[in-house]
């Protein structure tokens, strides 16, 4: 008799320290700030997953946080910048703004132009699904390291130029009375037209295909989304890392990732070309860079398909 009663007992202190211990967190992902101004990350959690706290928060220069994410979690996250508290005490940012009057975006997305990482985690056979977008447009640069991860090639991904300044004149977002550029919007957002929001008649992978203004943003960053079906570049998987998500990246830090995963130099983190210009460097006579010749054509191609219908 007295078997029994041991095995109950030690399966009751079992289930005790469990529940006293609570559930375990799989994945850790820790946000750093390398900009020079303060930004406000805001996490948005995907329909039917436990929701992900905080939901927005202050993050100065130089700082960092980490957060304990519940396993499968899927949900995007991405930075606002420019913000301030009006006098009435609502809180807004003139890129990536939330719209929630709060710090907290309380289950809001973020308001286009805004680069995004998403991440579905624990997926279709164990494997984290993560990617940089630049779907709904772009204000900062970021990266996304995978650390720790057991299988499924774990490569960083990102967008680490600063795109801001070379964004084409029909797609720039200014803030107040200045001209400098604060984010790039999408072609889908500055124009709405269906080829480039793939919807209506382009809403297959068959119909809609990388348009002058995506591949502006897809020169600069190989591996970040670009367009709606751009995923055989984009989409990385990894098994049970933890991950770093750094806004405004040293653009060269990514020669060291690149060296520890084989599959990921056939698809540069950062094209080099996009940072350097000038004589000095072996660019054009101009001093232009490439992606600054690639905005250039953009305006026109833009122009002309304003101009177009009127002809």
């Amino acid at each position: 008799m007295a078997r029994p009663f041991i095995l109950a007992t030690t399966l009751t202190l079992l289930l005790s320290f469990s529940l006293l211990s609570g559930p375990v967190d799989s994945t850790t992902f820790k946000i750093v700030n390398n900009c020079r101004r303060t930004i406000w990350p805001g996490i948005l959690t995907g329909a039917n997953r436990p929701i992900l706290y905080p939901t927005g928060f202050t993050l100065t220069s130089g700082k960092s946080k980490t957060i304990a994410v519940p396993s499968s979690w899927s949900g995007r996250l991405w930075a606002r910048t420019l913000c301030s508290v009006d006098s009435a005490g609502k809180f807004s940012c003139a890129t990536a703004d939330c719209g929630s009057g709060k710090v907290q975006c309380a289950g809001a997305g973020a308001i286009p132009p805004a680069t995004l990482a998403e991440f579905t985690l624990n997926g279709d056979q164990g494997l984290d699904f993560y990617d940089v977008s630049l779907v709904d447009g772009y204000n900062l640069p970021m990266l996304v390291l995978p650390r720790g991860g057991t299988g499924g090639g774990c490569s960083p991904t990102g967008c680490l130029v600063d795109l801001n300044g070379a964004c084409p004149k029909a797609l720039k977002v200014a803030y107040g009375n200045s001209s400098e550029g604060v984010a790039c919007k999408s072609a889908c957002e500055a124009f709405g037209n269906p080829e480039y929001c793939c919807s209506e008649g382009f809403a297959t992978p068959d119909t809609c295909q990388p348009s002058a203004f995506s591949l502006f943003f897809k020169h600069a960053c190989p591996r970040s989304y670009s367009y709606a079906y751009d995923d055989k570049t984009s989409t990385f998987t990894c098994t049970g890392p933890d991950y770093i998500i750094i806004f405004c990246p040293a653009p060269y830090t990514s020669e060291k990732l690149l060296g520890a995963r084989r599959e990921a130099a056939e698809l540069p983190l950062v094209n080099k070309t996009t940072m350097y210009g000038g004589r000095a460097s072996g660019g054009p006579p101009s001093g232009l860079t490439l992606v600054q010749m690639i905005a250039c054509a953009v305006s026109i191609v833009a122009a002309i398909s304003q101009i177009w219908p009127l002809l």
